[in-house]
């Protein structure tokens, strides 16, 4: 019996049940319909880009860091190719050979490997900045899913000698110290990109669009000689070493042009390797430390009362013991009852430095200070320069004023005191300071008369007489001059006699001078006094500054011999 057409079960079907799943299918239609048109026409850009992200993908093309150059073009700093090798997990499947050859290359563990990769997620770094050949290498071996970036690293030719001029940069490139920091912006140049289509093993197949190119940064050529600047390094280390001493600086000036030749520091550090250093190698002593400077600024207060006509070269001082107030001046074992003009500069007098003091006005000695560049800034376009402390005159107290006249009671920076002798060395005009090759040139400031700038290099050239503080400084060939300093450090609230710095700034030669070379050596052992312990890192740095730059010498070449001066003849410049 045919039950499905009997017309009693047909009869029993209700009519709004079709019309029910005629409105469903309607519904679906609508709701596919409506989905269509939301994908195809409202959110088509979403899903286009969602679908491009499967297979297109912009890659970053890295852009090469300037160079850092001397002033003949010698590279002190330059990008060097440094590849990036990542992974891709879920496609990476070497061969037992391919993986053991990797390993070799990157010299690394089967376990430690294994576990960087597991933990890395989708996309994982395994060694930044590889050296090119071994990068290569890697990339001959064929291995799915193993990836060769593109990179740069930096090298520093000259390393150790030129570490605190330079900077380095860290893991991105970016510059953290030196020029490196200062100068990031031109330096560092700007990335380009390019679109590509990327099959499914994350290989390229494809590009799209227009690249656009990287811009590799500028190129910085600064002021510094690289050989005067490895000279530098290797005296005022190897006087460091030798003394026993905590640390030492140096810095060497173009006289005229107020350039800087060579700055350097001991400790150093090696740019590329920094794991384990102290901050007491990565500071730039010469630019960043301050210290009170001593008898080097007795040459400037003997040439303001020169200036002004109080005194004259040959004239007479008494120079016996007195009192400042509380203070008693003396010239300790090497003082006399008088002495000229030149031998209270010949002799590092302290007595006969104060007498002159004390008929300057305290505003004419303040200012004179400052016009030297003592408690300003240099302004040399570095990170971490120094200011140092020069206290107003209108504050300044009888004792302070004697004190501060050989040295104590104002502080400033090796370089600000080897420009303040660029005053003298340029017959008065205080050269301003540069580091970048090509600057404009800046005019000079003038401090003293030519005449009195000139009067005051030939008495700084009686110390290095035999006679003078410094015998130890005269270079061979060169006629130079100075002024020796040897004091107590400040700690606290008071000095302490154990602890010195010694130091020599000065010039040469003296009738045309060329270059101003100033030197520091903290807390010497045993011997501390100036004239014995930076006077010949000075000597010998003028002789070969000189050669260098051409110079010819200008005064016969004797043999001479130096006696060892007992240490109670040599000045303590010491505040009493």
């Amino acid at each position: 019996m045919n039950y499905s057409s009997s017309p009693l079960l047909a009869s029993k079907t209700p009519p709004w049940r079709s019309r029910f799943l005629v409105f469903l299918v309607g519904v679906a239609f609508a709701v596919l319909v409506g989905r269509a048109l939301y994908v195809q026409v409202w959110a088509s850009s979403f899903f286009m880009k969602k679908g491009e992200e499967r297979y297109a993908a912009t890659l970053t093309l890295p852009a090469s860091r300037g160079r850092i150059l001397d002033r003949n073009g010698q590279i002190l700093a330059i990008s060097v190719n440094a590849p990036t090798l990542a992974i891709n997990p879920r496609h990476f499947n070497p061969t037992p050979e391919q993986k053991r050859a990797l390993l070799a290359l990157l010299k690394v563990k089967a376990q430690d490997f294994d576990s960087k990769v597991a933990d890395g997620g989708a996309y994982v770094v395994i060694r930044r900045q590889m050296d090119d050949g071994i990068a290569q290498q890697v990339r001959a071996l064929r291995i799915k899913g193993v990836q060769i970036e593109p990179g740069y690293m930096r090298r520093y030719p000259e390393s150790e000698a030129a570490a605190h001029v330079v900077g380095f940069t860290d893991i991105e490139d970016k510059g953290q110290e030196g020029i490196e920091y200062s100068f990031q912006s031109a330096l560092q140049g700007h990335r380009g990109s390019r679109g590509v289509v990327k099959d499914r093993l994350g290989r390229v197949v494809e590009e799209l669009g227009e690249a656009v190119d990287p811009r590799d940064g500028s190129d910085v050529q600064l002021t510094i000689d690289s050989k005067i600047q490895a000279l530098a390094y290797q005296r005022i280390r190897d006087a460091v070493q030798e003394h026993k001493a905590k640390a030492g600086s140096i810095v060497v000036l173009d006289a005229q042009t107020g350039e800087v030749l060579a700055l350097a520091n001991y400790p150093s550090f090696v740019p590329g390797e920094r794991r384990g250093l102290s901050g007491g190698q990565l500071r730039n002593r010469a630019i960043t430390d301050v210290f009170e400077p001593g008898s080097t600024v007795k040459p400037f207060v003997v040439s303001l009362a020169l200036d002004q006509g109080l005194i004259k070269p040959g004239q007479i001082l008494e120079t016996s013991p007195f009192r400042v107030g509380p203070l008693l001046v003396n010239d300790g074992n090497h003082g006399r009852p008088s002495m000229s003009i030149a031998q209270v500069v010949q002799k590092s007098s302290n007595v006969g430095t104060v007498h002159i003091a004390q008929r300057l006005e305290n505003r004419d000695m303040g200012e004179m200070f400052a016009a030297l560049g003592f408690g300003s800034k240099p302004q040399i376009g570095f990170p971490g320069t120094a200011t140092g402390k020069l206290r107003s005159w209108k504050s300044w107290k009888p004792v302070e004023k004697a004190t501060m006249s050989y040295g104590y009671g104002l502080s400033a920076s090796l370089l600000q005191i080897a420009r303040a002798y660029t005053a003298i060395a340029r017959d008065g005009e205080l050269a301003p300071l540069t580091l970048i090759k090509g600057q404009p040139s800046q005019p000079g400031a003038r401090v003293f008369k030519p005449e009195t700038a000139r009067a005051m290099r030939d008495m700084l050239r009686g110390t290095v007489s035999p006679e003078g503080t410094a015998p130890k400084a005269q270079p061979l060939g060169y006629s130079a001059g100075g002024k020796t300093g040897t004091a107590e450090k400040l700690e606290g609230k008071g000095y302490n006699s154990e602890k010195h710095r010694a130091w020599f700034a000065g010039i040469s030669p003296i009738e045309n001078p060329r270059v101003v070379v100033a030197v520091m050596v903290d807390e010497p052992a045993g011997v501390y006094f100036g004239g014995l312990v930076a006077a010949p890192v000075f000597k010998t740095v003028v002789e070969q500054t000189l050669r260098t730059m051409g110079v010819a010498p200008d005064i016969d070449i004797k043999p001479q011999v130096v006696a060892q001066a007992a240490t109670p003849s040599v000045p303590k410049e010491t505040r009493q």
